[in-house]
């Protein structure tokens, strides 16, 4: 028997045929194609599809999706109705329906390099129905087939609507290799806005291969294995050139089977759950931070308490300057609270402490550096005791008395602090320590590790606070 000539065949069949590649560019048609298309093979050849016949619409959108499947699954698709407007040479638009079988085309090394597209013109069905529909007449077996195959498309494009837009993400893989086959919006979010449709998950996200979630496929694949987690850590590398980000997931794999109940994918599910788990995690750090800061003020408290009362003999001054100082702390508690105890601008600890003055006494600025909880607190409990000092003894006792404060970093990455009091009573150096110079040394020296310098002069207090760079950082603009 002759070796048939599947050339001659392919041009002699009365149905149209084309072939096109994997970038939906024409490589043969059949004169019976070229005929229905009205353009000739010279004409098409090389050329884009959809180029050469644009359907921005929903059906435009079915046929590139079946395209899509069959290059990405190695296997057929059919469209069983689709409504497809055909641009004729003399410019003039024909409005034709057909049905459509995609079939692959392997080439030499087994991978689909091809697509060939048979089409059946069902347009006069079409026409027949809307020419018998009641009142008139009776729908023929093939117009009520034709109109049952519409609405279970339409369903069909319906739920596939409600899966793409949905904000759990969702996706298809087909084959033992996991070839992507359908992705929503929400995954294609996930993981950077990726097009991953027909590459294998190794190919698509190679960052999560050792994660042990290709494994964890090809059980669901392979066993039927149903897996699920919650809050799952995985690392994806969605920023090029930058290192894989922590993201968590709560997901699921399904398997899907086919009629028989043999396993032919598996189904992806889930919701990202990074910002809750990072929610979670900051809230665990805050609780954490509140308690040790919790038992740090009740120390401090029932330090200030006992110094206070040892140092004073008048027993109503005493309890008036231990509220105050706890007035302090809880000012600067609540200032921390507001910010979630993550740091200060030191100006507006400054003007809080200084906020019973007015401004013809007292003026401040410096730079905006901001303080960290635990130099908050502290520089709290330190200013209060120079305002509070001033206050009783100092320039602000005095309507004609000034203050001024300043900040800033000196050259040695320090956060100085001046305290210029002027036009006031001579300041005298105590002979005797009270609370107030004592818990000033020991929290700027002993807490956080920095210097105090007093300065006792005719016009008043001067003095230098110096406290190391782990205590702020600078931020661009200034504070006045």
């Amino acid at each position: 028997m002759a070796e048939l000539d599947f050339a001659r065949i392919f041009e002699a069949l009365p149905s149209p045929f084309m072939i096109l590649d994997r970038n939906l560019c024409y490589v043969a048609a059949n004169p019976a194609y070229e005929a229905v298309v009205g353009t000739p093979l010279a004409a098409l050849k090389g050329n884009n599809l959809f180029d050469l016949f644009p359907n921005e619409g929903e059906e435009g959108k079915r046929l590139r999706q079946s395209f899509e499947r069959v290059f990405a699954t190695g296997e057929p698709d059919t469209i069983a109705y689709i409504n497809y407007p055909l641009v004729l040479p003399d410019g003039s638009v024909t409005n034709r329906y057909w049905t459509a079988v995609h079939v692959p085309l392997a080439g030499p090394d087994g991978t689909v390099q091809h697509l060939m597209q048979n089409t059946v013109d069902v347009t006069e069905l079409v026409r027949m129905r809307e020419a018998t529909m009641p009142p008139y007449g009776s729908l023929s077996a093939a117009t009520r087939l034709i109109e049952r195959t519409r609405e279970a498309e339409a369903a069909s494009a319906e739920f596939r609507r409600l899966f793409q837009e949905a904000p759990a993400f969702f996706a298809v893989l087909s084959g033992p290799s996991h070839v992507f086959t359908f992705t929503s919006d929400s995954y294609i979010k996930l993981i950077g806005g990726r097009n991953v449709i027909g590459q294998t998950v190794a190919q698509a996200l190679p960052e999560i291969v050792g994660q042990g979630f290709i494994e964890l496929l090809d059980r669901v694949y392979t066993e039927g294995y149903v897996h699920s987690a919650a809050s799952q850590r995985v690392l994806l590398e969605n920023d090029p050139g930058k290192p894989a980000e922590e993201t968590f997931l709560d997901f699921s794999y399904n398997p899907i089977r086919d009629g028989s109940g043999q396993i032919t994918g598996v189904f992806v599910q889930g919701m990202d759950r990074t910002e809750a788990v990072r929610a979670a995690r900051r809230q665990r750090l805050m609780i954490d931070e509140l308690n040790h800061r919790v038992k740090n003020t009740l120390a401090t408290v029932q330090s200030i308490a006992s110094q206070t009362l040892r140092s004073s003999s008048d027993f109503e001054q005493a309890k008036r300057a231990l509220e105050a100082r706890i007035m302090a702390l809880s000012n600067a508690h609540t200032m921390l609270s507001d910010r979630h105890w993550r740091d200060t601008e030191i100006g507006h600890l400054v003007r809080q402490e200084l906020s019973a003055f007015g401004s013809e006494q007292v003026d401040f600025g410096g730079p905006v550096l901001v303080v960290n909880a635990k130099t908050t607190v502290a520089l709290a409990l330190v200013l209060h005791e120079l305002a509070a000092n001033a206050a009783r003894h100092g320039a602000l006792s005095v309507p004609e008395g000034r203050l001024a404060v300043t900040w800033y970093q000196d050259d040695a990455d320090q956060l100085v602090i001046d305290w210029l009091e002027s036009d006031g009573p001579t300041a005298v150096e105590p002979t005797r320590k009270g609370f107030g110079s004592r818990l000033l040394h020991m929290v700027v020296t002993g807490e956080l590790n920095g210097k105090a310098a007093l300065d006792y002069g005719s016009g008043g207090l001067k003095a230098r606070l110096s406290i190391p760079a782990t205590a702020y950082e600078e931020r661009e603009a200034r504070f006045d």
